[in-house]
Order: structure tokens, then C-alpha cells, then sequence
């Protein structure tokens, strides 16, 4: 197993992404606090990893708040004796346009999803220097790369976790700790579910997402943890200060519409260039 007898801390980990995070470096034998505001949430989490012989505990946290954030740190290197991997999943969104928008609304997004990832790393940073091998995995956005409309404060934030991973990947290399970011195409989350269904016809607004996708599909929770895994893992020991886009091809193309019987050949019909089916 990659992460075996390894220790992480994943933060925003009741749900979606984050709880998909939590479950897989478990099944790679890491030991994970899963922190989270939803205390409900972040306990089922746990309690299904240790149902699958897993080894985890659950800690509430408001993640931009400093004083929770580094009580989390403390009692996840006081259960387990130590961290080693660092992962800022804990993120929100707010769809409005700019003028819609209310000054709570941007601080609200900037606190949840920039200043978060400054003050996890800034308060694990002794533990993971402790490690020798540490590693910080933030969650950007093809947003860190791309905007997108309507999210101002949310294109924002995933631009600047970005560029912080970079200049933090710069400044940690000598402590031997490897900063990457992660950034998710559409990803079938609770938190898509709720943005999708604030418009008019959500099923015609999934549709037409998913049309813009080569690969015809959301990611998976799943997707995007087994992509955090290689990232922490020594499968990538020689890469930091990266964006490491997981995206179904979103960014491939200026334009793509896979109409509405879809683009993507099955296995069965898929055949090589010598004619055989693979």
C-alpha cells in the first residue's frame, strides 16, 4: 500500500471530494483526520473508513478560523504521532454576478478557500517538516486556470490557491515538502448538485455541461482522490509547484460539443489501428 504508515490530514472531507480523499489514502494505509465544519458528516466519513479496517479520526474545524485550524493540526499529530500529508480540499462557491455580490460574499469565498490553505500550511508546516517527505496538496479549479461566468469571487480564489501553492512549493522545497494543486474538472459533487439546481431547468443545464466535456462524463469524487494519492504519494516524488489538471479533457479545446448521443466511442466499438478491437 502507497501511504502505509503514513499520516494526513484532509480538510472539508464530509462530503464530495474530500470525503472521496479521506477513503482512498485509508485504503492505501494512511492513517486521516477528517476535518470538516459538518461534525455529522465528517464522524460518517470516519466511521466508514474504520468499517473498511481503516484507521481515522474525525475533527470539526473551521477551516478560516486560526485558532481551530491549528487545534485540528495539534490533535491529529497527537493521535498519530506525526503528519506527513497535507490536503486543502475545504472550498465554496458563490454564484452571482459582481454586482450582485455583497462584500460578505467575496470575504466569505477568500476566507474559505485562500486563507485556509495559508493557515493549514503555515501551522503544519513543523510536522511536515518533521516528516522529511512531506507533501501539501491544495484543490484548485480548472478555474485556477480558466473563468468562468457568474463565480467571480470563486475564479478568483482558485486563481490565488494556485499561485500559492506555487510560491509555497518554492519556499517549503528546503524542509523536502513537495506543494502541488489539483485542479478538477466538473466534478459530481454535492456542491455542483447545489449550483445546478439554482437554475431554471437543471436537468437541461447537466446536460449541456456535459456535452462541453470530450470524455462525455462528470468526473467522479473518486477521480480526482486517486489524483491526490499520486500526488502524495512517492509516485510523484519528483514534482512540485504543479497544477495537475484531472478534467474529462475540459481545457483541450477552445470549442467541444459532443451533441447529444455523445462523442465517445464504447469499449466494444473502439478498435486500434491495425483493426482490432482493444
Amino acid at each position: 500500500m502507497r501511504m502505509s504508515g503514513r499520516v494526513a490530514l484532509v480538510t472539508g472531507a464530509a462530503s464530495g471530494i474530500g470525503a472521496a480523499i479521506a477513503a482512498v489514502f485509508a485504503e492505501e494505509g494512511a492513517a486521516v483526520a477528517v476535518v470538516d465544519r459538518d461534525e455529522a458528516g465528517a464522524q460518517a466519513v470516519c466511521a466508514a473508513i474504520r468499517a473498511a479496517d481503516g484507521c481515522a479520526v474525525a475533527l470539526r474545524a473551521d477551516v478560516a478560523d486560526e485558532r481551530e485550524v491549528r487545534a485540528a493540526i495539534d490533535a491529529t499529530t497527537a493521535a498519530f504521532g506525526g503528519l506527513d500529508h497535507l490536503v486543502c480540499n475545504a472550498g465554496v462557491v458563490a454564484v452571482a454576478g459582481i454586482e450582485e455580490s455583497s462584500v460578505e460574499d467575496w470575504d466569505r469565498v477568500m476566507a474559505v478557500n485562500v486563507r485556509s490553505v495559508f493557515l493549514a500550511a503555515k501551522h503544519a508546516l513543523p510536522a511536515l517538516s518533521r516528516s522529511g517527505d512531506g507533501t501539501i496538496v491544495t484543490l484548485g479549479s480548472v478555474s485556477s486556470l480558466v473563468a468562468q461566468g457568474r463565480t467571480p469571487a470563486y475564479v478568483a480564489s482558485k486563481g490565488a490557491v494556485l499561485m500559492l501553492t506555487k510560491a509555497l512549493a518554492l519556499d517549503l522545497a528546503r524542509h523536502g515538502i513537495r506543494c502541488n494543486c489539483l485542479c478538477p474538472g466538473i466534478t459530481d459533487t454535492p456542491m455542483f448538485r447545489h449550483h445546478v439546481s439554482r437554475a431554471a431547468d437543471p436537468e437541461a443545464l447537466l446536460r449541456s455541461r456535459r456535452r462541453r466535456v470530450p470524455l462525455n462524463r462528470f468526473l467522479t469524487p473518486r477521480d480526482c482522490a486517486r489524483a491526490a494519492l499520486y500526488l502524495s504519494c512517492a509516485d510523484s516524488s519528483g514534482i512540485t509547484g504543479t497544477a495537475h489538471v484531472v478534467d474529462a479533457g475540459y481545457l483541450a479545446a477552445a470549442e467541444w460539443d459532443v451533441g447529444e448521443e455523445g462523442a465517445t466511442p464504447t469499449t466494444a466499438t473502439r478498435r486500434s489501428a491495425c483493426g482490432r478491437e482493444r
